[in-house]
């Protein structure tokens, strides 16, 4: 299957270079660009692409904004295009916040031509690009402006097995290699993923691990 790419970016000369790299790569289609957030959202209901690569400092409209517009503002009839934020700035506040606006994860301008290929692959497929060095380090960068422990929203109640799927999930592991860690099946780790996102009202695996991080869950230098 053909993966149809949105480039958006307020920069020609980044969206050329996406372009260039994407388009040279099999089974990866750019199906169309926007200059800044606005345009971002009209062109991924019109075009209805699988994944969207998002800067999130723009004009207009930024990425934070079209992040939740294109999330939430499909039609019922499919599913809504997988985001994957953009940054220039390891530790930016705007890729946290368009996290939890529903980005499936965020990728540095500077990353290598592979990491960008497999964060496309892996958003197209559903995953969540959970990489648990720098999420920490967003959430520590915030931790000194955040609430007193006492004031922080607690988890619902979970039971033990979810517990240590979210601990699992939080260090970054896939299901596949949660359920080797806890000897149990894939499918039952889904079910614990399911039964977790419900629990917490979380669209996704990102969102989990951040509300596990601002609850106090899971410590952000651990």
């Amino acid at each position: 299957m053909t993966i149809r790419v949105l480039l958006v970016d307020d920069e020609l000369l980044v969206r050329t270079g996406l372009r260039a790299t994407l388009s040279s790569e099999p089974g990866i289609e750019v199906v169309g660009e926007a200059g800044d957030g606005a345009e971002a959202v009209s062109e991924a209901r019109r075009l209805r692409p699988d994944v969207v690569l998002m800067d999130v400092r723009m004009p207009r409209v930024d990425g934070i904004s079209a992040t939740r517009l294109v999330v939430e503002g499909n039609d019922s009839d499919g599913q809504p295009p997988a985001v994957v934020v953009l940054t220039t700035f390891e530790n930016d506040d705007y890729v946290y916040d368009a996290l939890l606006a529903g980005a499936r994860g965020f990728l540095l301008k500077r990353a290598p031509v592979e990491d960008l290929l497999a964060a496309v692959r892996m958003a197209a497929e559903g995953d969540a690009l959970l990489f648990p060095a720098k999420l920490r380090d967003l959430v520590s960068a915030r931790d000194g402006r955040a609430a007193e422990p006492s004031e922080r929203p607690p988890l619902p109640p979970l039971s033990e097995r979810e517990a240590d799927v979210l601990r699992a999930m939080a260090r970054g592991l896939s299901n596949a290699e949660i359920a080797a860690e806890l000897y149990v099946g894939v499918e039952t780790v889904k079910t614990h993923v399911g039964s977790l996102l419900a629990k917490l009202r979380v669209r996704d695996r990102t969102q989990a691990v951040i509300r596990a991080y601002e609850s106090g869950f899971v410590a952000p230098g651990l």
